[in-house]
């Protein structure tokens, strides 16, 4: 979704041109699809457990209940000792044994150092885009940078495939 500075409003979720297009076509080609994401505005007292789940609601709304297999999220805050936030790779570990996951043949896709770090460190490839934080980043251990979602997705694919956002519109 479009970076929103802790979120914590359903109306300000917007979906990034490409995401749903880009989530249909993985799971087309066989992908699970899994959201995993740091919430330290939970610890800080930023945001409410509430606040987050309806605006992770909003989130599914858009995207369609069919896009995203699951989602693993870590409030905990970045200066507690934690398993789970990223750069730690714990929210990985569990949907690895929870969704019978090969970590090595996996890709983590996200706009932060920490996302590709989280899954270098199980052997889950990581490609950075440069949407979000993504172009202040630093790409050391990304197997690709993608200007966007969409570019990503159609690299990790195969450059031939068209990502037609109407194929995937959700259902309601």
């Amino acid at each position: 979704m479009e970076e929103v500075h802790y979120c914590n409003d359903p109306s300000q979720v917007r979906l990034l041109p490409g995401v749903v297009a880009g989530l249909g076509a993985l799971r087309q080609a066989g992908f699970r699809t899994i959201l995993v994401t740091n919430q330290s505005g939970l610890a800080r007292g930023l945001i409410s457990l509430e606040q987050y789940e309806r605006v992770h609601a909003r989130l599914l709304e858009l995207l369609g209940c069919t896009l995203l297999d699951a989602t693993y999220m870590c409030g905990d805050s970045p200066e507690a000792p934690s398993l789970r936030r990223k750069p730690a790779p714990g929210m990985l570990l569990e949907a690895a044994a929870e969704w019978n996951l090969d970590l090595s043949r996996s890709w983590m896709i996200g706009d932060k150092a920490i996302d590709i770090a989280c899954g270098n460190q199980v052997g889950v490839s990581g490609i950075l885009v440069l949407t979000g934080h993504g172009r202040q980043q630093d790409a050391t251990g990304a197997s690709h940078i993608a200007e966007n979602f969409a570019q990503a997705v159609r690299w990790l694919l195969g450059e031939g495939v068209v990502l037609d956002s109407r194929a995937f519109l959700p259902h309601k």
